[in-house]
Order: C-alpha cells, then sequence, then structure tokens
C-alpha cells in the first residue's frame, strides 16, 4: 500500500482570503490598477504572441528591462513565476532532507513551508514584543543549528520592520549559510543589498511585481545572484516558467519607470496616513495595546480582542489580517483607508 511520506503530513496549508469583499486590505496589494493607457500597451503586447509558441525561457528582455530599472546586471537575475516559485525552487534546490533552515517568526509562512515540503529541518528565532531580532542572535543561532540557510523579508511581513542594512551585511559575511532576502517591500523603504549580489557567493535577493508595481494579477518575481547561484537557478527551474503573456506585460511596465516611482510615493503617502491615523486611534482606544512603525505597505499592531475586531471588521465588508493577537492591514486608497479607520473607531474600546 502507498504510504503518503512524513514530511507532507500535517502541512499546515496557506489561506488566504478567497471571499469578496467591499474594501481588500489583506493581501498588501496595490491599491493602485493600471491606467487605461498602460493597459492597451498591454493588450497590444498581448496580442502580438505568437500563442502557438513557448515562451523565451530565459526572460531575455523582461530581465533586461528590469535590471536597466534597478540597475542590476541582467545575467545576475532568475525571472519567475511569483517569488513564491523561487522561493519553492530556492529551498527545493539548496537543501536537502534533514538540513536546517534559519526563520524568524512571524515572517512569511510559506518559507518555512517549502523547506518542510523538501524534508528540511526548520528552525526559527522568536520575536519578543518589540519585533527586532539582532545581527549577534541571527548568527548565534545559524552557528548552534548547523543552518545551511537563512531565510527572512525585508521589511518583515507582517510586522512592517525594517533591519538595518549593514546587520543584514555582517550576517552574511559570518555564516556558513544561504542567505536568502525576500525584499518584496523594499520599494517602500531604504537599505536594500541589491547592490552586494556580486560580492557575496551566499547572497540570493528577491523581488517581486505584486506589491509596489501594482502587478498581483501577473504573476512576477525576480531572484538576484551573482553568476554561479544565477546560473544554478536558471539551470534547475521550469525551461518555461513565466508565461509569454506575463513577459509581455512585464516589459510593458517596465516602459514606464517614472509611472512606477509615482506609484511607489503615492502607496508611501497613503501608508504614512494610515500609521498615523492608528497612532491618533491608539491615542483614544485603549485596547490598541501597540502600533508598530512601518516600512512597507501595510500597519501592524497589537490589540486585546483581535479576533473579534478582524470578524466585526469582515461583517462590515473590510479584509484585513488577523494574526493571534495582532491586526494587519494594508493602505488602501483614501476612501478605503477612511472606511477602515471609521470601522476600527467604532469596533475598539
Amino acid at each position: 500500500m502507498y504510504q503518503i511520506p512524513e514530511k507532507l503530513k500535517n502541512l499546515e496549508i496557506y489561506q488566504p482570503v478567497t471571499e469578496s469583499y467591499r474594501v481588500r486590505l489583506d493581501a498588501n496589494e496595490s491599491f493602485l490598477d493600471l491606467p487605461d493607457s498602460i493597459r492597451k500597451e498591454v493588450a497590444e503586447a498581448v496580442a502580438a504572441i505568437e500563442f502557438n509558441r513557448y515562451p523565451d525561457p530565459t526572460a531575455k528582455e523582461l530581465c533586461e528591462k528590469f535590471g536597466a530599472f534597478y540597475q542590476v546586471k541582467p545575467e545576475f537575475l532568475t525571472a519567475g513565476n511569483g517569488s513564491d516559485e523561487l522561493i519553492s525552487i530556492i529551498t527545493q534546490i539548496f537543501l536537502d532532507k534533514g538540513d536546517t533552515v534559519l526563520t524568524v517568526m512571524p515572517d512569511f509562512s510559506m518559507y518555512g513551508f517549502y523547506a518542510k515540503c523538501v524534508g528540511a529541518k526548520v528552525a526559527a528565532i522568536q520575536k519578543e514584543e518589540d519585533m527586532v531580532v539582532s545581527a549577534e542572535d541571527m548568527i548565534r543561532q545559524a552557528k548552534e543549528t548547523g543552518a545551511k540557510m537563512i531565510i527572512f523579508s525585508n521589511p518583515c511581513n507582517p510586522t512592517s520592520l525594517l533591519a538595518d542594512r549593514n546587520d543584514i551585511l555582517t550576517v552574511i559575511e559570518q555564516v556558513d549559510a544561504l542567505v536568502v532576502v525576500d525584499e518584496a517591500y523594499m520599494e517602500f523603504a531604504e537599505g536594500s543589498v541589491l547592490d552586494e549580489i556580486e560580492k557575496y557567493d551566499n547572497l540570493i535577493v528577491l523581488k517581486t511585481f505584486s506589491k509596489a508595481f501594482g502587478m498581483a494579477a501577473v504573476r512576477l518575481g525576480f531572484a538576484a545572484a551573482n553568476k554561479t547561484l544565477t546560473s544554478i537557478l536558471k539551470a534547475v527551474k521550469s525551461p518555461y516558467n513565466v508565461n509569454s503573456m506575463t513577459q509581455a506585460a512585464g516589459c510593458v511596465i517596465l516602459n514606464h519607470p517614472e509611472y512606477l516611482r509615482d506609484c511607489i510615493e503615492k502607496i508611501r503617502c497613503s501608508r504614512t496616513d494610515l500609521y498615523k491615523k492608528m497612532m491618533k486611534l491608539a491615542a483614544t482606544k485603549t485596547e490598541i495595546r501597540k502600533v508598530y512603525a512601518t516600512c512597507a505597505n501595510f500597519v501592524y499592531m497589537k490589540t486585546e480582542r483581535a479576533g473579534e475586531i478582524f470578524d466585526g471588521l469582515r461583517k462590515k465588508g473590510i479584509s484585513i489580517r488577523y494574526m493571534s493577537g495582532y491586526l494587519r492591514a494594508a493602505a488602501g486608497s483614501e476612501q478605503e483607508n477612511e472606511e477602515l479607520m471609521q470601522a476600527l473607531g467604532e469596533l475598539l474600546k
């Protein structure tokens, strides 16, 4: 009789919101959709695709345009079907059964999920209430556990806090492990290590189109690393992992760098506005225990009755994220932010 492998038993499945809500602030998506002029360009680019042909396996033009925007040589880039695919590939090929991957908690849960799928052990540094992990602690834990990989988001999802760039470089230099830095939210902060990929042989930086660029629907991400690591990633990924429509849409959007920078600035302004309103609300609502400083496109806070508040918001047609005593809300449009704050004001004591 066939037996399910032990590593696949009792997996904690990631469960995104699937219901329809009037206000969606649960997935840290951009509240800015493409303008009609760029939509037209995307439609024209898609219409020109030869649908009977496979996509470019190297996504050459896309990597060139992405590299130009971020000032990264295209030969150091691997395109993926979203950062999720790249995380899955990285954990599969750089971890063997029984290896240890070091993560932090809380952080994006899929890091540990994919590692467990290959039979790796997950060691997690549990954050204290300040949600800060020091470089010294990470280095010590990596050495004590014999970690072969360290992976974390920066700025962190869900805490919205930013790890210091110099601390990250210290970790990279002092551990015998591959360090994977997921910079999905770095466009809303300062301190990227993207410019360091050529210097280190144990660094991979992940980037995404889903947050700052407002292209979550197309599923597009990039891994940036030195030539050796990039060659490995390109060798093991599926040959045609990024479809032609996604490549076409990505190239079009990257032809508009000023539009992208404007989107980033608008999201930053919305984030700052939401944070200030949360802080003002916290001054009048004793159930809000802490609102964390934000370096991402969302606000994270600790509250009493967090589960009840979450359910109350959903009944009002507003979806945010609930995480065991904490709430995370993405920055939305001016109207969405206002609706959220009004509802929180009614629900919190």
